[in-house]
């Protein structure tokens, strides 16, 4: 038995070698009788990528703006939302701007009481530096 493979349907750490297929370890689950191979070729994006544009969507910014901040695909933005069910907050009167800082320029920014007013805002990590998300009034 190996403890360091899990199985992907039920993970459980109950499983044999099962052969080689396309020179990939084959291994079958004891539990459920689940065949699988490890070490998936291709891209595996970093959770922290997932979690992040997930939550650049919901506070507004459009798919190619996530794209271009964090350098993932836009179709892979939208697949995620699709995989885990997200619905952005509808409200027409408000649109999200945003700026990316790093901690000098934040403390600089917060310190003037102009840039504070309005509608609202969220600043977030993104990296080694900060995004300001500031929501504004369209004004017609």
């Amino acid at each position: 038995m190996s403890t360091d493979v899990k199985c992907p349907k039920c993970q459980s750490f109950s499983v044999i070698k099962s052969g080689i297929l396309k020179e990939r370890q084959r291994y079958k689950c004891k539990n459920c009788a689940y065949f699988f191979t490890v070490n998936k070729l291709g891209k595996r994006i970093d959770n922290y990528y997932v979690t992040k544009a997930l939550q650049l969507y919901i506070e507004g910014l459009s798919y190619r703006e996530i794209e271009r901040l964090l350098g993932t695909s836009h179709v892979s933005v939208m697949n995620w939302v699709k995989q885990y069910g997200l619905k952005r907050p509808e409200n027409s009167q408000y649109h999200p701007t945003y700026k990316i800082l790093n901690h000098a320029e934040l403390v600089e920014y917060m310190k003037n009481k102009d840039n504070l007013k309005g509608a609202g805002s969220v600043i977030t990590e993104l990296g080694d530096k900060f995004m300001m998300i500031k929501w504004e009034r369209f004004r017609d």
